[in-house]
């Protein structure tokens, strides 16, 4: 029996919140987009036809649901709201391609519908173009979904193992941990967590057989500790996933993170044996990086951030932290170079900003300096004004790199 709202086959798949249970969202469809205006010339028929069409739907009768929309449809093809409708009944049915190209005819009617650009990446995920559904949903995040949960979770989950999938596992983490805070622990949810802690770039129906167990474990102790259980995680998953899988630089790389808060010394070990095992490992580079230039050695931290860019000199993370470390050393113009290539790189980068500003101070360009120095405080201003409207977390997530 299909769950009354539409979407059903993903939600079912999340689970609902494990010790929440009222916080299930309502049963009601997506919000849909506002309707065109239209003249008032619409026939009798044509009210009539809208009316059976969502008593249809709201009563799950959904190939009655679909005839009705497409006779109402016939009669007012500008109906944008019956539009949308047809799209959620028919991917219900299980339909993509037609619930796809009705998502798509009201995109470009409404353009800044972000419920029907993340339900048009839905489907286009359902059809297995999954460089067009991460754009889509993505744009539909953006452009924000109204106060439907259900379609907040679903777009947020197919956004997050897209992510990864792409190999941008800590923007996928940023959204799943939310799923943790909200106490969602399906095996849907713990597996797309092992995903993106371990930086395995697969879609969970991807995932190798053989890791499967090595996953979940790993996406429990990540769930553990962004509920801050962090002795439970400490114990039971993070102890016995290294112990199990030693030889594993992502599960290596994943205890060092949950070691970074309280014992860096110990964190630092464990990715410099992931160098060890696998010396092309650019996150744990960045992360010896990071935790030394917190700790004030910059000397220390130069050949791990050289490396670091001659891996890969795109990466915007390493180039400003080689722009910091050059800096300290009073190489003041290498500094500037690295980073406004940083800047340049991810122009939303504010701590490179900060670095940026601090160099060219240094360097007597002041004007520059003052100029780098308001672009960081905006940066740093919209991003403390996000975490503000984020849920409350009880774990820390993973740390940001210079």
């Amino acid at each position: 029996m299909r769950h009354p709202v539409a979407l059903s086959v993903a939600l079912c798949a999340l689970g609902t919140p494990a010790s929440a249970s009222a916080q299930v969202a309502p049963k009601t469809p997506p919000a849909a987009p506002a309707a065109k205006a239209h003249a008032p010339a619409d026939t009798a028929a044509f009210d009539a036809l809208a009316g059976q069409a969502k008593k249809a739907r709201a009563e799950q009768r959904l190939d009655d649901a679909v005839e009705l929309y497409q006779k109402a449809l016939k009669l007012r093809p500008s109906w944008s709201e019956g539009r949308f409708g047809l799209g959620t009944v028919l991917y219900d049915l299980d339909r993509y391609e037609e619930a796809r190209a009705a998502f798509k005819r009201v995109t470009l009617e409404q353009p800044k519908s972000g419920p029907a650009w993340a339900l048009k990446g839905v489907c286009e995920f359902r059809l297995k173009n999954i460089e067009t559904a991460l754009a889509d949903l993505q744009k539909g995040l953006a452009l924000g979904l109204g106060d439907s949960a259900d379609l907040q979770a679903v777009a947020n989950y197919h956004a997050a193992i897209l992510l990864t999938r792409f190999g941008q596992p800590e923007a996928a983490y940023e959204i799943l941990k939310g799923f943790a805070v909200r106490d969602y622990d399906s095996p849907t949810v713990i597996e797309a967590l092992g995903l993106s802690a371990l930086r395995l770039p697969f879609l969970p129906s991807e995932a190798p057989v053989e890791k499967r167990e090595m996953v979940l474990m790993t996406g429990r102790a990540v769930y553990l500790l962004v509920k801050n259980r962090r002795a439970e995680a400490t114990r039971v998953a993070f102890e016995e996933l290294v112990a199990r899988y030693p030889e594993e630089p992502n599960v290596r790389y994943a205890y060092g993170v949950f070691l970074l808060r309280d014992e860096p010394q110990k964190a630092l070990a464990e990715f410099r044996r992931v160098l060890e095992m696998q010396p092309t490992n650019l996150p744990a580079l960045l992360q010896i990086v990071s935790q030394l230039i917190k700790e004030g050695d910059f000397a220390g931290a130069r050949p791990y951030a050289e490396r670091a860019v001659a891996m890969d000199p795109d990466h915007t993370a390493a180039r400003s932290a080689l722009g910091r470390v050059l800096l300290e050393a009073g190489e003041t113009d290498r500094a500037i170079a690295e980073l406004e290539e940083a800047v340049r790189l991810s122009p939303q980068n504010d701590q490179a900003f900060f670095a940026l500003s601090r160099a060219y101070k240094r360097a007597g360009r002041e004007a520059e300096s003052r100029k780098a120095l308001a672009v960081f405080v905006e940066l740093d201003k919209a991003r403390r004004a996000k975490s503000a409207n984020a849920p409350e977390e009880g774990g820390a997530s993973e740390p940001r790199t210079p």
